[in-house]
């Protein structure tokens, strides 16, 4: 077996440091640090000629706090490489203030380095543009927040550029005046801080986190570091004695470890206190022993040793390692307490889990030198991993015209206030706002997932797409090869912003299917309606084509036309009687087809100029009020009425005539409208549709019910009597919230 290594370390926060006390560091230090993890010549150049560019480009300027203006994105190179960005990263945090402080373009960036290196400095350029300049607190605008999410959301390296630039900035705001302080604090905790938060950047989440909070409440700042200053030498004794005994008893055992400590930061003691309300005394985690393993047998091992020497406090065990957060952090946590009284919270981990704790998203998908970076792979891999990157990156993508106040309250919503987890079967987690249901869980997983969705088994049980998530849920989404898809019944189930937006898309890109379904229809019916007249396609459009015809019909384009030819309005006869084209005989016919047909107020169809004509509703399409209809003649009958999609009247048009709903009809006469209703198999089911249908005053008839064997789904068909269109809607809708539908629709034979 190799030497086991223990190492120890107590050292403090930087935050602890009262009035800042930031080094800053030379060309040198930094070159001394990039050259540890870049091996290859080209990059390393490539980094060292942005510096070079950029010292040039700022050449005779200083910042506010005295030091040459190269100062700045020296530091935010220098903080990039302590997470180990690439050389494209490193160069843009040279570059990123160049095009928007001097005359440099972001052609220039481009030609001078690389395509990419100018991608993300213009992006940086954009935001910055959105800087504060010299307005107040009071100014804030959320669509400045918009900007700089939109921003950020094109590529990971330029979050990880403007995080590095804003905490430099931190780290040197008492150069600004006060109102300048504090509108850049608010900010960094609205807008950066969540960011970095979600993508698991601990280091620089805290920092600027504890530093915004001593411009926003110096006070309450003050408060916390005195508190803990005050309790310093118990507490480095304290923690020198327990960290002592662990690692007696980790060397005891053999196993390899380091331990570190670390004390919570004072914005997170400062949330606990003043917005939590509990006191200092109360808080529990304050101080934390960090021990690094080499291997995960090893973390669990620790676990059971320390257990099993100090009394831990139930409820405080988390197990981060087999249940990863959705920013990917590892580690497991208790709480125990010492020989002296004092409570500690120890965080186990390993090597590699430190890494992604304290660096997060920087940490996993950090530089890797050689031939196989792909940046944009990497972003890929990303958006693959960190499903809430996914839907941020989507949301922004698809926000032109978006509110901006909605747009930031949907991210915050969906993105920053995530807390509800949820498990697929595999166990992997995934983050959903309060409220979320299976649709949404289903959107996050995938959209191909969502769409051919049904269903799902929550916890072993059957659930519908509408049901609620919660924290603990094992969630396993039901598809079908043949899913009918989203409907817009769909943007009423999706809580977030994310599912919507792909809901809208798919139903955007089947109503521009249709339109093209509707324009040919339209064009057909035409066809059909010259051709009784002689006229042929090409003579037809001559005729159609006039812009005054248009114009009288209200028509933009001839597609536009056929679009209203095929909603009967006009219908096809109304355009052939405006152009006088119409033959005598086809004229009389109708004339005296239709002269029988009685009109008054208990009459459902109205025919112009018709009396006294028999006339009933097609079986096949069970018409109501509201829907789009059409007369089919039948000899010795009178008229049948359609509704116009039937298809049983494909071989049929040239027998068909214009009719229309009596407007004056009121609600007391009923038709019968044939529905289909699809759902998981469950009991009870029949009796929760019939108490839907009775409350609503729905009458039912012909109701059957079977299993489909394929999809092992309840399919139940059965006729309800409504007065109009507008009712169906509303019945439908009640149907759809009974436990277990996940489709309603209307059927023809």
């Amino acid at each position: 077996m190799s030497e086991i290594k223990k190492e120890i370390s107590t050292t403090e926060p930087k935050a602890l440091v009262p009035n800042g006390g930031y080094k800053m560091h030379t060309f040198e230090e930094f070159r001394d640090l990039y050259y540890t993890y870049i091996k290859n010549p080209k990059d390393r150049e490539m980094v060292a000629k942005a510096y070079r560019f950029a010292k040039s480009q700022h050449e005779g300027v200083f910042r506010k706090s005295g030091e040459p203006y190269i100062q700045h994105p020296l530091e935010v190179a220098y903080i990039l490489a302590e997470l180990q960005g690439g050389p494209e990263t490193l160069a843009s945090g040279f570059l990123h203030d160049v095009v928007e402080d001097t005359e440099t373009t972001v052609e220039d960036i481009k030609r001078e380095f690389t395509p990419d290196v100018a991608m993300i400095v213009d992006a940086l350029t954009k935001i910055q543009r959105m800087k504060l300049s010299h307005r107040t607190e009071q100014d804030f605008e959320a669509e400045d927040h918009k900007k700089i999410f939109l921003g950020m959301a094109r590529d990971v390296r330029v979050i990880l550029v403007k995080l590095a630039d804003r905490l430099h900035n931190l780290r040197t705001l008492d150069a600004l005046k006060p109102e300048r302080q504090h509108a850049l604090s608010q900010e960094t905790l609205d807008v950066f801080t969540p960011i970095a938060h979600r993508l698991g950047i601990y280091k620089m989440q805290s920092e600027m986190e504890d530093l915004s909070l001593k411009y926003l409440e110096p006070e309450k700042y003050a408060e916390i570091l005195n508190l803990l200053n005050a309790r310093e030498e118990n507490r480095q004794e304290s923690l020198r004695a327990l960290q002592k005994r662990i690692a007696d008893l980790l060397f005891e055992n053999k196993i390899q470890f380091r331990i570190e400590s670390r004390v919570k930061s004072i914005y997170s003691i400062y949330r606990k206190m003043y917005q939590k309300n509990h006191s200092f005394d109360e808080l529990y985690d304050i101080l934390a022993v960090r021990i690094i393993t080499d291997t995960v047998l090893n973390c669990y091992t620790i676990l059971g040793t320390i257990h099993a020497t100090y009394k831990p406090i139930p409820g405080r065990f988390k197990d981060y390692i087999a249940t990863p957060k959705p920013n990917l952090y590892q580690s497991l946590h208790t709480s125990i307490i010492s020989g002296d009284g004092n409570v500690y919270e120890v965080q186990i981990r390993t090597e590699e889990m430190d890494e992604v704790a304290e660096s997060g998203v920087a940490a996993h998908w950090r530089y890797k030198d050689g031939g196989n970076y792909n940046a944009q792979a990497e972003q890929k891999d990303i958006e693959e991993k960190l499903h809430w990157f996914r839907d941020f990156v989507s949301m922004s993508n698809a926000t032109s015209d978006t509110n901006a106040k909605e747009y930031i309250e949907a991210l915050e919503h969906d993105v920053f206030n995530a807390n509800v987890y949820v498990f697929t079967p595999l166990g992997k987690v995934i983050d959903l706002p309060a409220g979320a249901t299976v649709l949404d869980f289903a959107y996050r997983i995938h959209t191909k997932v969502a769409e051919s969705a049904v269903g799902a088994i929550v916890n072993g049980a059957h659930c519908s797409l509408s049901t609620t998530l919660k924290t603990g849920d094992v969630c396993e989404i039901r598809t079908v090869k043949n899913a009918s898809g989203p409907n817009p019944s769909w943007l009423d189930i999706a809580q977030t912003s994310g599912a919507k937006a792909h809901i809208r898309r798919f139903l955007q890109k089947k109503n521009e299917y249709l339109k093209e379904e509707i324009i040919e229809k339209g064009k057909e019916n035409a066809l059909e309606a010259f051709a009784s007249q002689g006229i042929g396609s090409g003579e037809m459009e001559k005729y159609l084509n006039d812009p005054v015809l248009m114009e009288h019909f209200g028509a933009k384009s001839l597609e536009n036309l056929y679009e209203l030819i095929a909603n009967r309005n006009p219908a096809p006869f109304a355009l052939i009687d405006y152009l006088g084209i119409r033959k005598k005989k086809s004229q009389s016919f109708t004339k005296n087809l239709v002269s029988n047909v009685k009109n008054d107020a208990d009459t459902p169809i109205i025919v112009e100029g018709a009396d006294n004509l028999h006339i009933t509703m097609g079986k096949c399409c069970t018409p109501v009020p509201g829907d789009e209809i059409v007369g089919y003649v039948v000899n010795g009958k009178g008229i049948v009425v359609h509704r116009e999609n039937c298809p049983n009247l494909l071989k049929s048009k040239p027998r068909l005539i214009p009719v229309s709903w009596n407007k004056n009809l009121g609600k007391t006469a009923k038709f019968p409208v044939m529905v289909r209703i699809s759902a998981n198999d469950r009991s009870n089911l029949l009796v929760d549709l019939m108490g839907v249908l009775s409350s609503k005053g729905i009458l039912v008839t012909d109701l059957k019910i079977h299993l489909a064997p394929k999809t092992m789904h309840d399919i139940v068909n059965l006729t309800i009597y409504v007065p109009d269109k507008e009712t169906i809607a509303t019945v439908f809708q009640a149907i759809q919230e009974v436990k277990g539908v996940y489709s309603c629709e209307r059927v023809m034979k």
